[in-house]
């Protein structure tokens, strides 16, 4: 029962986080981000992405849900602030000029900054934002309610969360090999795209906050 209901688990979380969370598409917009630092200080900027990712994750299964009760914060308004964060950088992203590289022998900028644009908003909410704290509280409302199940269920979800973390941290490291292969028409091309996409993921979340923010309202 604990290894079926943590390898069910597994197959339940990791797709659902993965399709949300996104690292092909992430690694194009974190290789924009960090373009004019040197590749020493992306691969440290990776490495910290992936870090503060897991503890999102872990937070948003594990806790996620209590934290918002405690701070009274529905789940709705998440999504609202949450997708217009999103829509915001992803507009920035869409309707900025194109960036011209800039030489590798740059000067790093201070630690505290490079761990401060790692965190936001290359974490939250570029990568572990919204989208996939909603996703984590609503796996997490997905456990079974007692017996040894629960244990194999939030090991199940952790791994999934750790894994994906682990892809995220490669796929940003590899970002430079990524953009060579592709090429600066692919690039470009591909950088528009997914911030078009990334809008319309902010949208999205935004919509389905609003929605259930007015469906009490309308049910009456």
């Amino acid at each position: 029962m604990f290894w079926s209901a943590a390898i069910k688990s597994v197959l339940l979380a990791f797709p659902a986080l993965f399709s949300i969370v996104n690292p092909i598409g992430g690694a194009l917009i974190f290789h924009e981000a960090t373009a004019d630092r040197s590749p020493a200080e992306r691969a440290w900027i990776a490495g910290r992405v992936g870090i503060y990712a897991v503890v999102v994750l872990l937070g948003s299964l594990l806790a996620g849900t209590y934290i918002l009760n405690f701070f009274g914060i529905s789940l709705a308004a998440l999504r609202i602030a949450g997708g217009l964060v999103i829509a915001v950088k992803a507009w920035e992203l869409l309707s900025g000029p194109e960036h011209k590289a800039r030489p590798a022998e740059r000067a790093a900028a201070p630690a505290g900054e490079a761990a401060a644009i790692a965190f936001f908003p290359l974490t939250m909410p570029l990568t572990a934002g919204p989208g996939a704290i909603s996703v984590s509280i609503a796996l997490a409302s997905e456990r079974p309610h007692e017996g040894i199940a629960v244990g194999g269920f939030f090991l199940g979800v952790s791994l999934a969360a750790c894994a994906l973390s682990l892809l995220i941290w490669v796929m940003y490291r590899s970002a430079d090999r990524l953009i060579g292969f592709l090429g600066p028409t692919g690039v470009a091309t591909l950088s528009r795209l997914i911030a078009f996409v990334l809008l319309c993921i902010g949208t999205q979340i935004t919509i389905d906050g609003v929605q259930a923010t007015l469906k009490p309202v309308f049910a009456q």
